[in-house]
């Protein structure tokens, strides 16, 4: 497959991995791993360290190869140690949370046929003021805003939208990035933002980006992609599909039409600045959108 996909519905229906029986890896993944005291096996009064979910990323991130799977397994607790991440989450201010969502990909409550939350970026919506705002924040806070906001995901809307398609486990996104109205500089000024985003987010959270679709790509995307593909690595970039200007059809092969959001040819009224407009089967489950740092354990919202 080329860096840049420019891929046909049924192609990309086909690039949703089918699921297949990886126990025996994932249990020498685990022995290992306890064998290295970097993880604990549940007892009869508490759970395991990780689950299953989360380990099953970092073999697919290496394609289950135990000793490089452990390797960055190894390399992300002792960056998670280093940003001290459970405790930046529990102790995340809300109104923080909830304002820094402006500048990240944002979930729009909804899922795609296969259970997958459906996140969307639109790189116009971060305009001049904003952008500003962004860059009056220190390097150091604006990273901590990504890890929580990992955290979010992977915390909270992982473990929702796996409840939701049990038994069948959801450990990644689909991810619509809207380039329409994008200029050149706006991205050339926006490049380090997002390879800070990026680079952590591949290191750290493996395997949680199922698709991208970039829709709106205007003549220059070309060169942009030049800038940003060192950021990822070959099992990511074979994900990236370019939709151009007519993505619905595309979109329809993935996503319900009621779930995609009317400016890509579906009938959801969601705009990027928006709330996440929860489903009927979310609602039914959590009520309204909780704010702010939040787990969903056991079918329940739970404080971290």
């Amino acid at each position: 497959m080329s860096d840049i996909s420019h891929s046909t519905p049924e192609q990309l229906v086909a690039a949703i991995p089918v699921s297949d029986d990886r126990g025996q890896s994932l249990e020498a993944f685990k022995s290992k791993l306890h064998n290295a005291g970097l993880y604990q096996p549940p007892s009869d009064d508490t759970p395991a360290s990780h689950d299953d979910t989360t380990l099953l990323r970092f073999l697919r991130a290496r394609r289950y190869d135990i000793d490089k799977a452990q390797k960055q397994f190894s390399d992300t607790e002792t960056w998670r140690k280093q940003h001290n991440v459970d405790e930046l989450f529990r102790t995340f201010e809300t109104n923080e949370m909830e304002s820094s969502r402006r500048f990240y990909p944002r979930w729009t409550g909804r899922r795609d046929k296969t259970g997958l939350p459906v996140y969307v970026y639109r790189l116009a919506s971060l305009d001049t003021p904003l952008r500003k705002e962004l860059e009056s924040v220190s390097a150091e806070r604006r990273y901590q805003r990504i890890v929580a906001l990992y955290e979010a995901m992977t915390l909270f809307v992982l473990p929702l939208c796996s409840h939701l398609s049990a038994p069948t486990s959801i450990s990644s996104v689909t991810t619509i990035i809207d380039l329409e109205q994008v200029t050149l500089s706006a991205m050339w000024s926006l490049r380090s933002h997002l390879q800070v985003a990026s680079t952590m987010a591949t290191a750290n959270y493996p395997e949680t980006l199922h698709t991208i679709a970039i829709v709106n790509s205007p003549s220059f995307f070309p060169t942009i992609w030049n800038w940003i593909k060192t950021w990822f690595d070959e099992g990511t970039r074979s994900k990236i599909h370019i939709l151009g200007k007519n993505p619905g059809p595309t979109l329809r092969s993935l996503i319900d039409e009621k779930d995609i959001p009317q400016s890509y040819g579906g009938q959801l009224p969601w705009k990027f600045e928006d709330d996440p407009d929860l489903d009927d089967a979310i609602k039914e489950t959590i009520g309204d959108m909780p704010k702010g740092p939040v787990l969903f354990v056991d079918g329940s919202i739970v404080k971290p």
